[in-house]
């Protein structure tokens, strides 16, 4: 089995999947794709929503694969570099990880804006973040380990 990390994903494939002799390449079948990171394969390409990323039709040949009695497979870590995406495996290429670029991580960060989240005080009444929102709110989080 080899083992896929994306974002807050840990997945397992069996290495049917993955590889066929070539160093760097992860090839996985639509419902792999869609279960390690949450992208459908379509016609159109990798899409997320409504944002798609077509494989690029000079790479096609070469980034997919129709597997003799098996659906077919995409090599993932080319479209992920392809993408600007880090992607980083271990020596046998049994463990991957399928990373987040600077550019989303940025653009997420230049935001400054948390998500919305509800914690109770210490009387148990639940308070919603979005019920503070435009005032200061001075977050302290504290824990026993």
């Amino acid at each position: 089995m080899i083992t896929i990390l994306h974002e807050q994903r840990v997945t397992t494939h069996p290495p049917v999947c993955h590889t066929h002799g070539d160093a760097g390449a992860l090839w996985l079948n639509a419902p792999a794709i869609e279960a390690a990171t949450g992208w459908q394969w379509k016609p159109e390409g990798l899409c997320h929503g409504d944002v798609c990323m077509p494989v690029p039709p000079s790479a096609r040949a070469g980034w997919v694969r129709e597997l003799p009695g098996q659906a077919p497979a995409l090599n993932v870590a080319e479209m992920w570099r392809h993408s600007g995406q880090p992607v980083v495996h271990d020596q046998a290429g049994q463990t991957w990880v399928l990373g987040t670029g600077t550019a989303q991580r940025r653009a997420a960060l230049e935001t400054l804006e948390a998500p919305d989240f509800t914690l109770p005080d210490l009387a148990g009444s639940a308070h919603r973040l979005a019920d503070y929102r435009g005032r200061k709110v001075f977050l302290a989080t504290w824990a026993s380990w």
